[in-house]
C-alpha cells in the first residue's frame, strides 16, 4: 500500500488548554490544534467543563473521542494539522475516471 492509499490514524491524543489538543499520527506528524472555535456551540458546550475536555481520547477507526457522543474526524484533523488538502494528499482520488 502506498502512502497515498491510506489515511493517516492518529495514535497519540492530549488535551491541552484552553481548547487546544496535541496529537501524534502513525507517519510522525504531530503537533497542536486550537479547537476554540468550535467550543461552546451545539454539543462542543460540553467542553466548557474542564474535566470533560481533558478527558479526550482515540476512539475506534481514528476518532478523536470526548465521552460517548462526541467526537472529531480524525483524517479532518490530520488535514488541519498539516494544512493539507485532500486532493494534495490522494491526487489519485480526484483524477477522472476513464469511461
Amino acid at each position: 500500500m502506498s502512502r497515498s492509499d491510506r489515511m493517516f490514524r492518529p495514535v497519540e491524543v492530549r488535551a491541552l488548554e484552553p481548547y487546544r489538543i496535541w496529537l501524534r499520527y502513525d507517519d510522525g506528524v504531530e503537533g497542536e490544534l486550537d479547537l476554540s472555535y468550535l467550543a461552546g456551540d451545539g454539543v462542543f458546550a460540553a467542553w466548557e467543563d474542564h474535566s470533560f475536555f481533558s478527558a479526550v481520547r482515540l476512539g475506534p477507526c481514528g476518532s478523536i473521542v470526548w465521552g460517548d457522543d462526541l467526537d472529531l474526524c480524525g483524517d479532518a484533523l490530520y488535514l488541519k494539522l498539516t494544512d493539507k488538502t485532500s486532493e494534495e494528499l490522494f491526487p489519485e482520488m480526484f483524477e477522472p475516471v476513464d469511461a
